[in-house]
């Protein structure tokens, strides 16, 4: 009986060594380990990475000390690094594909797929060609090319190690995607100055100025008095952390064009101690539906969200209760705001 067992042990040895070879010998010349080899161990020397999408769009990430930027230097989300770092060291392989579905695939991924280039220390290390997901879509159909080994043909089946998912949604080329959602993350002993003008209600614009531990409050450029300090430090806090909500996936380039040649709602503009200054230009978002705004008043403009000129002239969408901590300037101040002044001007009643 034992020698039965050993027996059918050593075909079915033979059968596997065989089938490898095959599939070997049909990848025009490349090893099996060749084939699946996608993963860099190691991950901290990777200084570079191009993704380029089925649409020609094209995002290089560079790394620059111990932050990524684009290859102009600009801020990009770290965390969709983090991510993208993650499976190139975790990817393993899953599979082959059925032997009836290898030639479709092949077709397929020829002009459908997303290439990811990965660079080691300034050099060419590795190239993905991500297909489509696997059918149980626990995996993604794949190409790698390397210089030692160049393009394999034969697409295979890779997944993340820990992971039951798609590759895919991890690259994409798509650079509203990659943009830092972050506006202002400053202490406040890093600002010098904060300007805020209103457009539609120029009794509202306020300015706030600290040198030092010194403070002072000007209204439409009249200085405020009994201004409590501890007030404007509560003020000053709120630009501690400050995001927008999402880029543009609305607007044609004609429509932000448009809006720019407008007069925007308002204006905040903030220096900071080093001299950098931060403009950033604010425009109303019409409703269909009547809505209330922060002094009761019915208006037909979005009171949830605006659209924001960034400096760089990006157009994204901002929240008001994000915004409002910086822009309500008499939620801190003594500002004389105009329903106050209609009311000063009333006689008094006898």
């Amino acid at each position: 009986m034992k020698k039965l067992i050993a027996l059918l042990s050593a075909v079915v040895v033979l059968v596997l060594l065989g089938w490898f070879a095959m599939r070997a010998m049909n990848s025009k010349g490349h090893s099996t380990t060749e084939l699946i080899d996608f993963a860099v161990a190691d991950t901290t020397t990777i200084d570079k990475i191009i993704i380029t999408d089925a649409q020609g769009r094209v995002m290089e990430a560079i790394k620059n000390g111990e932050e990524w930027t684009d290859k102009t230097g600009g801020c990009i989300s770290q965390p969709s690094i983090s991510f993208i770092l993650d499976a190139i060291k975790n990817i393993e392989w899953k599979g082959y594909l059925p032997e009836n579905s290898q030639k479709q695939i092949t077709n397929l991924m020829a002009s459908q797929h997303i290439k990811v280039e990965i660079f080691q220390e300034g050099e060419w290390v590795k190239t993905w060609y991500i297909g489509p997901p696997a059918q149980d879509h626990y995996g993604q159909i794949m190409l790698v090319d390397s210089p030692e080994a160049g393009k394999s043909d034969l697409p295979v089946i890779m997944k993340i190690k820990g992971f039951n998912g798609i590759i895919e949604p991890r690259f994409f080329a798509d650079s509203r995607k990659w943009m830092c959602t972050e506006i202002f993350a400053l202490r406040m002993d890093k600002i010098r100055k904060v300007e805020v003008r209103f457009y539609d209600v120029p009794q509202r614009s306020f300015s706030v100025t600290k040198n030092g531990t010194k403070t002072k409050v000007f209204q439409q450029g009249k200085l405020l008095k009994d201004v409590n300090p501890q007030r404007v430090y509560l003020y000053l806090q709120n630009y501690k952390k400050v995001h927008y909500e999402l880029a543009n996936y609305e607007l044609s380039q004609k429509q932000i064009d448009s809006m720019k040649r407008t007069t925007p709602f308002a204006t905040l503009k903030l220096t900071e101690t080093n001299g950098k200054s931060t403009k950033l230009r604010m425009f109303r978002i019409n409703s269909f539906q009547s809505q209330r705004n922060e002094f009761g008043e019915v208006v037909d403009i979005d009171m949830n969200k605006f659209w924001c000129q960034l400096p760089n002239g990006e157009m994204v969408k901002c929240q008001y209760h994000v915004f409002n901590p910086l822009l309500l300037g008499h939620v801190y101040f003594p500002i004389v705001l105009p329903q106050d002044l209609t009311q000063q001007d009333l006689p008094e009643s006898k």
